[in-house]
């Protein structure tokens, strides 16, 4: 069963609450070529499985997310993947289809995990912490999540640029991140200034400041708390 999408026009007048629920939005059907078409939304999670079944999926997620760190998304293949995951071939193809299909596992398997981290992990990025404190981690925690699976984000948003706007991972993220702006910053328009901070971490934005201006993650951090406070 499919949970509701978070309002995020709403979000500046909504008080402070508990994170939003994830919202509901399937993965877009990908092509049968590697490109991707749309950013990765996060849905209901994948259908339970067998322990077994389980280990092996997660091993060749693993083994894809490597590969892309290494030598980008381009250099996958599921022969490598397969050696990479010490995974029969046959079970990868079984599992996942083809590359595209792996890719986007990939993207929506980070995607949850990252979602789950603010929504009920632990404190400061999870529940529990001041407001202050949760939106500095959850600021530090998307830049290192764009900065690992940047080269994918940026093919997604290469393909389809307006595409992320809609997707159910940035509503999620907006919403979450509207709610601790409408808790720091009582009368303030959260919704928008929410919408403006995430501006910051457009996948072409960040392939910029990391590859071509070589800068840190450690100075996109500071940065980005920077501009945040300035005139505060």
């Amino acid at each position: 069963m499919s949970t509701r999408e978070p309002r995020t026009g709403d979000a500046a007048a909504t008080p402070p609450s508990p994170a939003p629920t994830p919202a509901s939005a399937s993965t877009p059907a990908p092509s049968p070529a590697p490109a991707l078409g749309l950013l990765p939304t996060v849905g209901d999670g994948p259908a339970p499985e067998r322990a077994d079944a389980a280990r092996n999926r997660r091993k060749i997620l693993d083994a894809a997310a490597r590969i892309v760190a290494e030598d980008g998304p381009q250099a996958v293949t599921m022969n490598q993947v397969a050696h990479a995951s010490g995974i029969g071939v046959g079970t990868v193809y079984r599992r996942f289809g083809d590359v595209s299909q792996l890719l986007w596992a990939l993207l929506d398997d980070r995607e949850r995990q990252f979602q789950e981290a603010y929504m009920s992990g632990p404190p400061p990025l999870g529940p529990g912490a001041p407001a202050a404190e949760r939106l500095d981690a959850f600021l530090d925690a998307l830049v290192d999540r764009v900065g690992e699976q940047r080269e994918i984000l940026l093919a997604a948003h290469s393909a389809a640029p307006r595409a992320r706007y809609h997707s159910g991972a940035y509503r999620v993220m907006h919403t979450h991140m509207a709610l601790l702006i409408g808790e720091l910053r009582p009368g303030s328009d959260a919704t928008l200034l929410a919408h403006l901070a995430l501006a910051s971490f457009s996948p072409d934005v960040m392939h910029h400041l990391t590859v071509e201006q070589e800068l840190s993650s450690e100075r996109l951090k500071a940065g980005v708390r920077e501009l945040l406070t300035l005139r505060s």
